[in-house]
């Protein structure tokens, strides 16, 4: 049983994106650096909230119980923050490095429950923070602040309702509806439209028939 609740949850949580990364990523070197990239900006963003949160245990170490707990607030809300800072940061990194790149290639919750709950959480996170750099790249083209405060503000929300992680339904509801939403957004601004999807799902583009010829 252990085994299949670890198995079960892990395919729930990482299979997604797993999938993701073999059909859309893997093939192709150029997106491949673009993964490693975002991959070290996350770990030096989240190395940066890491000692924000040191200083601030350090700090008021000797301090009650409340204030432990408005740390613990505070050092989410600081976290989220400083990642959107380094998505902007690996944004224009992205778009100076572009030409370079581009001439190098083309309550008592039963303990399974709990841990189903978080493989469900774990998979809205990778997708939506997927959708979250679609969507924000997006809006520094466009030179679209509106968009990034969109980001920001949603990012601030899922991430907060993590204070309330008892009640697992509201927390896979809600944090369910901004990925569907925000899925939407990207896959719009990506190019896609109601036709190319329904081309592909009917298997009538011609295009993407060609081309999954072509890779095989």
């Amino acid at each position: 049983m252990t085994a299949a609740v670890f198995f079960g949850c892990a395919f729930i949580a990482f299979g997604p994106a797993l999938a993701l990364y073999i059909f859309t990523i893997a093939t192709e070197s150029l997106r491949v650096i673009f993964l490693i990239a975002g991959a070290f900006f996350w770990l030096v963003s989240l190395l940066f909230s890491s000692l924000v949160w040191f200083v601030a245990r350090a700090i008021a170490d000797s301090r009650d119980g409340p204030i432990q707990k408005y740390l613990l607030i505070f050092g989410v809300l600081v976290s989220v923050f400083i990642q959107e800072l380094f998505r902007f940061a690996y944004y224009k990194l992205l778009k100076k490095a572009s030409e370079g790149l581009k001439s190098v290639s083309p309550g008592d919750t039963a303990p399974s429950m709990q841990l189903l709950a978080y493989a469900f959480m774990t998979l809205v996170i990778i997708l939506l923070h997927v959708f979250w750099g679609i969507v924000f790249f997006d809006g520094c083209e466009k030179k679209n602040w509106y968009i990034l405060l969109i980001v920001l503000l949603t990012h601030l929300l899922v991430s907060a309702q993590t204070f309330i992680s008892p009640h697992y339904g509201i927390n896979l509801v809600s944090a369910y509806i901004i990925m569907v939403f925000m899925g939407i957004w990207a896959f719009f601004v990506a190019g896609g439209s109601c036709r190319t999807l329904k081309l592909c799902l009917l298997c009538q583009d011609k295009d993407f028939l060609l081309y999954s010829h072509r890779s095989r």
